[in-house]
């Protein structure tokens, strides 16, 4: 069997369940639970089929380990932020309330459950491109893959400064002015773990079109083919994602917006002159 024909019923069973879950519980966020393990699985499905076929697997490989990896730290952080738990992600709960009832589930089925299912299929498909071309491992993929885990570890440093500063903000009775971190890699980027988790599926993309260069493809075709989808849409949705974030926290925290003007949303780069915004002391 062709291991994408593989990946795309494992994403229909996906699908179903996460549509199905959600109808029963009144809880639309099981793709989130999923997001950091199945992309996981399609990776080492595409892995598995090139072992199995005989060829060279170390690009592979390497490649179902970096997402490993990745799913392994985005799982850790999401459990400990009480998201197996059932919690609900609460820009969900904000929607529902802007909708009709039949206007939500539309939503739900169609961006929360179909497309953002379809776009964790698109992501993994530089694995696809490298079975296809199973051909030696060179030093451009060691260095792809060597800048995926530094980025991986920046997110890991990201998420962690900002779980130290909710849990500063809790020990505090729930007030740290002025509200939000800016300070660590924040007084860089207003979200540097999302810039990480985008750059990752940039390299992700790179390591795939790699082995399609080796294969003679060239540019078009090779360096750009059809899998760099994946990693531009996940682009857009977080860039849509990030947009509809920041209007709830602008509404709750009124120094935010001198925070926007003087701090880059997502690429780290030195601050602008910032106004009377101070940043908070974290423990």
């Amino acid at each position: 069997m062709d291991p994408l024909l593989l990946v795309i019923i494992v994403a229909g069973v996906a699908c179903a369940f996460c549509w199905i879950a959600s109808l029963i519980t009144k809880d639309t966020s099981w793709v989130d639970r999923l997001w950091s393990v199945v992309p996981v699985v399609y990776v080492w499905i595409f892995a598995v089929a090139g072992i199995a076929a005989g060829v060279d697997p170390t690009r592979l490989i390497v490649m179902a380990v970096l997402v490993t990896a990745w799913g392994a730290r985005l799982t850790f952080n999401f459990a400990r932020k009480g998201g197996y738990t059932g919690m609900e992600d609460y820009r969900w709960a904000i929607l529902r309330a802007r909708m009709k009832p039949w206007q939500f589930q539309v939503f739900n089925l169609l961006f929360i459950v179909l497309y953002q299912n379809a776009l964790l299929v698109l992501i993994t498909l530089p694995a696809y491109v490298a079975f296809q071309h199973p051909l030696p491992f060179t030093g451009w993929d060691a260095a792809f893959a060597a800048l995926f885990a530094a980025f991986l570890i920046g997110e890991f440093v990201a998420d962690q400064q900002q779980w130290d500063f909710h849990r500063a903000k809790k020990a505090a009775g729930g007030t740290l002015e002025p509200g939000f971190l800016t300070t660590g890699m924040f007084a860089y980027s207003r979200h540097p773990n999302f810039f990480f988790e985008q750059a990752q599926w940039w390299v992700f993309y790179a390591i795939g079109a790699t082995a399609a260069v080796a294969a003679g493809l060239g540019v078009w075709g090779g360096a750009l083919n059809w899998t760099i989808a994946g990693a531009a849409l996940l682009t857009v949705l977080f860039i849509g994602s990030t947009i509809f974030t920041e209007s709830i926290t602008a509404s709750k925290y009124p120094a935010y917006a001198d925070y926007k003007r003087s701090t880059s949303m997502l690429i780290p780069l030195p601050a602008r002159r910032r106004g009377t915004t101070e940043a908070p002391k974290t423990a």
